[in-house]
């Protein structure tokens, strides 16, 4: 399973064969995750993060020991919940569980997004 991501325009590879999760995988930014059934819930386990980067765009830290744990569902046609578990024992002192809702928007595509921020070689492109 690919998740494309409109930020920075980024993929993730959920494997979904039954492998189990390296023992001592290459670290990535968006780790390496494999997923399985559990009745209609989609458990995605990830590991293997780069040390240094962030949990989201506010700048919430992690480090390599970061574990997440997600559970895909959906209620009904419109809408998925995601339960994630966050544990990481060097950047946080108990694990975080939270819930995100997304609902479907037919007929959009995925915007390219850029970070453009402190761009130094704009003038260049004109």
């Amino acid at each position: 399973m690919v998740i494309l991501y409109e930020e920075n325009t980024i993929f993730r590879q959920i494997f979904l064969d039954g492998r189990p999760l390296p023992n001592d995988p290459d670290p990535r930014w968006m780790g390496y995750s494999v997923g399985r059934w559990e009745g209609d819930t989609l458990v995605v386990d990830s590991t293997g993060f780069r040390d240094g980067g962030w949990l989201d765009r506010m700048g919430h830290p992690h480090s390599s020991d970061l574990h997440v744990i997600e559970r895909f569902r959906r209620p009904d046609v419109g809408h998925l919940e995601i339960d994630v578990t966050i544990d990481d024992s060097k950047a946080y002192s108990k694990r975080i569980t939270y819930t995100q809702r997304q609902t479907l928007i037919p007929d959009e595509d995925l915007l390219e997004y850029f970070c453009t921020e402190n761009e130094k070689d704009r003038e260049h492109f004109k």
